[in-house]
């Protein structure tokens, strides 16, 4: 049976999300935005206030939250700043290939550190030549003993700046592309490690973005999240967990666009009357709800099958690049809304679509998504219909079969679906001129 409504627990998290997102957060989204700095108060409060660092399992101490509870919260920080939630969710980015991984000591270790301290964690497969291709990893690990040794630099990473920790992904042969692909977690203040000079953005500005440099890093056995040839399906296994948040935030910021447009139409005067009565603006408005509520059901769909052990790949991908593609035509729209107005600092929609943008590009591009996605409508996903070849309804028979009394066999054209009846096929189609090679018995 199914049920779209969340539990007890869920809606009272979803309030207290809600409570901290419009007290701590959307006063300052606008600060940050414009002095392009994480608020690393709003973060430290969001620790105290236990609404960082939820996914940690009970057994190492956490409260255990699935992705149901991640995708609420998110929606919730989004509408309220984009960047300042992209900080606050990049703990959980971070710590899911620590979680996800084999390594017991390591997990009770740094799992123990990060509830019992303020710590951020970081997440970075990304490189100066190298995004959504996470098989073109460069960043060499080299076999040093029991130890690795780190060269290479990471590129885009949120918090790298500001985090304590990272989980590095790293490749002990570039040519052997996921084959030789691994994971650490590495310490910022280990020797060798740098942070570049914050990257500036776009949108999201609330969150901070950097390089990271790693000279001769030495990184002890004990910190090996995944060795060499199980550090690419370490990295699958985190986006496939992640991406219906990147989903949650788009429908955050979708929301919140939906309803600073739908407030300002009904109190906007122009020609005489609020410009909600016009139906150009009712039609934009009923398509922007549309696009939030179809994109939380995405979201929610792929966050559900990961919480019920359903591999949850697929869903992750079309929640995360209709939910952000959405959110970009409902900020669009709300400006559109806005008129004027609306591309000025004076309002929050400009923010809104600065930020939004990023959301097609992280952890997988649109067209990386569509990539999976056509990959398994074509060569995974079993259809219904049988094969155009063979399908039963055909135009030039009767229904009742007394065209075909006799027996004769039936052969259809693979090109243009001309019927034919007959020993053979005819030399040659009388539709499409194919030749009889054209022709499948059926």
């Amino acid at each position: 049976m199914l049920n779209f409504q969340l539990s007890p627990e869920q809606l009272k998290l979803q309030k207290k999300a809600r409570k901290f997102a419009l007290k701590e957060i959307l006063p300052v989204a606008w600060y940050y935005d414009e002095i392009d700095e994480t608020p690393l108060p709003v973060l430290k409060k969001a620790y105290e206030s236990e609404l960082i660092n939820g996914g940690i399992p009970k057994k190492y101490g956490g409260n255990g939250w699935g992705l149901i509870e991640a995708v609420v919260l998110t929606e919730e920080f989004a509408a309220a700043c984009p960047g300042i939630a992209t900080s606050i969710f990049d703990n959980s980015l971070g710590m899911e290939p620590l979680q996800l991984c084999n390594n017991e000591p390591l997990k009770k270790k740094y799992f123990s550190k990060i509830l019992n301290d303020f710590k951020l964690i970081c997440f970075a497969t990304s490189e100066p030549t190298m995004g959504s291709d996470v098989a073109g990893i460069r960043c060499r690990a080299q076999r040093d003993g029991d130890a690795y040794i780190l060269n290479g630099t990471k590129y885009w990473i949120t918090n790298g700046g500001i985090a304590d920790y990272m989980s590095i992904f790293a490749t002990v042969d570039p040519d052997s592309q996921h084959k030789g692909i691994c994971a650490f977690l590495v310490e910022k203040d280990w020797s060798g490690v740098s942070i570049g000079r914050k990257i500036p953005k776009l949108g999201q500005r609330g969150s901070n973005t950097v390089g990271i440099n790693f000279k001769d890093v030495r990184v002890p056995k004990e910190n090996v999240m995944a060795p060499p040839g199980e550090g690419f399906v370490l990295a699958m296994q985190t986006f496939s967990r992640t991406r219906p948040a990147i989903g949650a935030f788009a429908v955050g910021t979708a929301r919140s666009a939906m309803e600073f447009a739908t407030d300002y139409a009904k109190k906007r005067r122009a020609f005489g009357s609020k410009i909600a009565n016009f139906q150009a603006i009712q039609h934009k408005i009923a398509e922007m709800y549309q696009k939030v509520e179809t994109s939380r059901l995405l979201v929610w769909k792929a966050a559900w099958e990961a919480d019920n052990q359903i591999d949850p790949t697929i869903s992750a991908s079309i929640a995360k690049f209709y939910a952000t593609e959405a959110a970009l035509e409902v900020a669009n729209e709300a400006l559109q809304i806005f008129g004027g107005y609306g591309y000025t600092k004076m309002f929050p929609i400009e923010k809104l679509l600065r930020d939004a943008r990023l959301y097609r590009i992280y952890e997988g591009t649109s067209e990386i998504q569509r990539y999976i996605v056509s990959g398994y409508a074509m060569n995974v996903y079993q259809p219904v219909m049988p094969p155009l070849e063979d399908l039963p309804i055909q135009r030039e028979m009767d229904p009742t079969g007394a065209e075909n009394e006799d027996g004769a066999t039936v052969w259809r054209c693979r090109i243009c679906g001309h019927v034919h009846y007959g020993d053979e096929p005819p030399d040659e189609c009388p539709y499409c001129f194919f030749p009889k090679s054209a022709f499948k018995k059926i």
